[in-house]
This record gives C-alpha cells, structure tokens and sequence, in this order.
C-alpha cells in the first residue's frame, strides 16, 4: 500500500516548523511550490512598508535617513542573511542585484590573482552566471571556460591558469547539491579562489561559508528569504579578503566617507566597499521585515525538514506518477539534492499549466523539467500529498491536453 494522506498529516502534526507558516499571507486554497523563483509576502510585511510610505517617507522627508535609520538598514539586513549563510555580519553587504554583485566580486576576485588567465564554471550552472563570468573576462582580458557537468571533470579542469571558479551551490533546473567543501578545496588546492551563488539555497540550506573556507558568495533577495519582486542580492565576502579586496563599481556608498563627497575615491574599510549606489529603500526595508520570518527558526530544523519533504515527494512520485511516463530530474539521495524536487517529462508544460489551473503552483524549465520548491517555513508534507494526487489525476483524464495549457506564457 502507498503512502496515505493521514501519513502526510501525522508528519505535518509533528512538524517542529509547523506553526511558522502562519507568518506568511498564503492565499486560500493555493499550494505553493515556487518560492525558488518568487518567495510568498511575509504577513507583516505591508504594515511596515505602509508606516514607510506613509509615515517615514511622506512625513520624514529625507530626514528619515538619519530619524529611521534608513542609512544603516543595509548593515542590518546583511546581518539577518549572514546567520543563515554561515557568515559573520561583517562579511555580507546587501546590494544591487545578483547578477551586478556576481560581476563586481569575479573582478574582485582575479585581481587577487593577476598571474593567472582563466575564469572557470559549470557547463550546467544558471545561464546568467555564464553570461557574467564571459562578460567579466572579456573587461579583464582573461579567458572563460566551462566545463563539468561531471564534477570530476570539473574539478579536473583546475590547473595553474585558473584564478577563479564559479559555482551555482543547487543547480536551477535538477535541484542537485555541489558538496561546498569539496569544490571549495580543490579550487584551493589548485591556487585559485572560489565563488558560490546561493541563489536557490540561501534560506532553505544551512550553507556554512565560513565552515567551508568559501572566499566569495552571491545570492538574491526574492526566492527563498522571502523580500519580494526584484529585492536586493547580497554579496559575501571572507573576512581574510576584506583589507585587498578591489571591487570594480566604485560607486559613493562603497567610498570611506560618502558624505564628504571627494574627488578621489577611497574604498571604505571591510564590506562597505562593496556598496555602490543609493540603496532602494522600498525594497530593501520590505527584504528586512521579510527576514523577520526567520526568527528563532534553527537552521539544522530547516534542512532537516528541506530532506524529509524531497523524501516524501520522490517516494510518492514513485507510487504514482511513474506509469504517466514522468522521470525522476533529481538526486534521490537527500544529501545531494537542495530544496526542491525536479520531474521530467514531454509534457512538463502543459501539466505545469493545468497544476496551476488548480490552483497548485510550481514552474517549468525548458525542455521539460517541472520544478518544485520545498520551503520548509510554509510547505507541508500534506501539500506534496496532493500535488501528486493532482497530478495522477490530470494525467489519468488527460487533463493537460488543452489549448489554453499549451501555448507558452512570457514567465514559465
């Protein structure tokens, strides 16, 4: 016999995380299985954003960057993300946007190693990473290579020309985890430094950087801490690096003293020299409130639960959605796999589509990969119970096989 809905909900009752999700403003009768691309609002997020808008803005004028702080919010909200990255607070700066923090630290970090010529990265990781990584060295005069996927290979390709190695810690599309020391020391070994992109595991993960001697770090603000459309990124840099570091975006903020408005730039001491522009306050207060959801929440609780509901889902998805012609896209061993769970099939689409119809919402990568985020703050273990159920049924009646599921949408 399968596993049954009442197992599901023994699970959720001895839920140590259970009463959390009450800390989020999830719509009535919505499963939600996409906080890897867009985290859901925090409840108390509107109050203060509105107190913002219409007390701190509309009232204080610029007054409120000195009268509520606003100049220091972004030291503050580093200092919430560096407890669930494994980093010290003055080793995080929250900034900009992950793809401009990722071009400012791969410059930082080859010029720590001007004899060497080569910008390394996985064949497989997020698009954008490559893009920046070939933008970077093309600046530099240096060269990008991939290579990978195999890890073998890519640690093979570490030699005396690489001066860094970029990688995505839990690949986008499979939800497979890179063992963080691993890589971390054979770049080490080879001579060369390395730079992690936490996106789609900042939040769900206990990343440890400081555990793992990882030497730089970027991550986004949207997806699993929960800031909103389009919050800022943060960037993570050792503390060993701080007193060189050389960023290229020498924007005010990032100066030694902004206010004094020189004519020659002096880089700030430690992680404030990884700012560049005027934070967006809008966005970055609405990120801080966010984080608050993570209080008291212990981050050994978190992935314990990140595992157990990969494990129930990949247990169901054998049980049920085998014979619909789905494969499995993701590691079964929970200790390679991050927070998601990833099925293949011709259809992913479509069925992706006809999920959200239902008001079950996960999302699609192409060629054919359905992606489901497991947030262990909100999602239950009864929510991945009938998110296969839905899915055995679309499938069993055809469900999918409409015109108004079939036709792409801009954002899948």
């Amino acid at each position: 016999m399968g596993m049954t809905r009442q197992e599901c909900a023994a699970l959720d009752e001895a839920d140590g995380l259970a009463d959390i999700r009450h800390r989020f403003a999830l719509p009535e009768g919505v499963i939600y299985l996409d906080g890897n691309s867009l985290g859901p609002m925090p409840r108390h997020v509107p109050a203060r954003i509105r107190h913002v808008v219409e007390t701190e803005w509309s009232d204080g004028l610029v007054r409120s960057w000195n009268d509520a702080g606003w100049i220091e919010a972004p030291r503050r909200v580093s200092a919430r993300i560096a407890r669930l990255i494994g980093a010290t607070e003055d080793e995080v700066a929250v900034a900009d946007s992950t793809s401009v923090n990722l071009f400012k630290l791969l410059v930082a970090a080859a010029r720590l190693r001007p004899d060497r010529s080569v910008l390394l990265y996985a064949r497989d990781d997020f698009p954008t990473d490559r893009y920046i990584v070939e933008s970077a060295a093309e600046v530099l005069g240096l060269d990008a290579v991939c290579a990978g996927p195999d890890p073998d290979a890519l640690i093979g390709a570490l030699d005396e020309r690489v001066a860094v190695l970029a990688l995505t810690h839990v690949d986008y599309r499979s939800g497979a985890l890179k063992a963080m020391p691993r890589f971390t020391a054979a770049a080490h070994a080879a001579g060369a430094l390395i730079l992690w992109d936490l996106c789609h595991s900042a939040g769900v993960l206990d990343v440890g950087l400081d555990a793992a001697h990882a030497d730089f770090a970027v991550g986004c603000g949207y997806k699993y801490l929960n800031g909103g459309p389009g919050a800022p990124a943060f960037a993570y840099v050792a503390g060993r690096h701080l007193g060189v570091v050389r960023q290229p975006l020498t924007g005010w903020l990032g100066h030694a003293e902004p206010f004094a408005f020189a004519r020659e730039f002096i880089a700030a001491p430690g992680i404030d020299r990884l700012q560049c522009g005027t934070p967006p306050m809008l966005s970055l207060l609405a990120l801080e409130s966010a984080l608050e959801a993570f209080d008291g929440v212990d981050l050994a609780a978190i992935r314990f639960k990140s595992r157990a509901l990969g494990d129930v889902f990949i247990r169901l998805f054998g049980e049920r959605l085998g014979a619909h012609g789905f494969t499995l896209a993701s590691p079964r061993d929970g200790e390679l796999r991050g927070s998601q769970v990833s099925l293949a099939h011709p259809r992913g689409y479509a069925v992706i589509q006809s999920l959200i119809a239902r008001g079950i919402i996960g999302d699609f990568r192409p060629p054919d990969i359905l992606r489901f985020g497991l947030a262990p703050l909100y999602v239950r273990y009864t929510d991945v119970f009938d998110v296969v159920a839905a899915m055995d049924e679309i499938m069993a009646r055809g469900e999918w096989n409409q015109p108004r599921f079939l036709s792409p949408k801009t954002v899948t």
